[in-house]
């Protein structure tokens, strides 16, 4: 093999991985975003997951799929270690907006996770858990 072409290669390769792990965490940073702005004047931690999680509904389905992306991609070592690094910023700054505890706080990544799952495949909604987590 040219090694021109296998160095050309490669530099594509870590530009596309930096240009996704940037997509990542703006996407990451926008969900964050609406949790912190949910939560505002939130009566208790549930009230606050429950605010957050009504927000995450109207996530646009691209942040979904780039989300999913992240977890399909982590068989990368490196691309593993930035989304691992931007789910447990994620899952802290949920407990700091929230004042949730770590159970509760895992408990809403879990009823996140299926509506990260079923809005990327368009699930109809009769399959969906009753609130808080799947709307109305």
């Amino acid at each position: 093999m040219d090694m021109a072409l296998a160095t050309a290669g490669y530099k594509d390769l870590a530009a596309k991985k930096a240009l996704f792990a940037a997509a990542h965490t703006r996407v990451v940073d926008r969900i964050r975003d609406g949790f912190t702005a949910a939560a505002v004047g939130a009566k208790s931690p549930g009230d606050a997951l429950r605010r957050a999680g009504s927000s995450f509904l109207e996530a646009d389905r691209e942040a979904l799929l780039c989300q999913l992306q992240g977890y399909a991609a982590s068989g990368d070592p490196e691309l593993r270690e930035h989304v691992r690094g931007e789910f447990t910023r994620l899952f802290d700054d949920v407990r700091e907006i929230t004042g949730a505890s770590r159970d509760e706080v895992a408990l809403f990544f879990a009823g996140g996770m299926f509506l990260t799952v079923a809005g990327a495949l368009d699930v109809p909604r009769a399959y969906w858990p009753k609130p808080p987590y799947g709307g109305s």
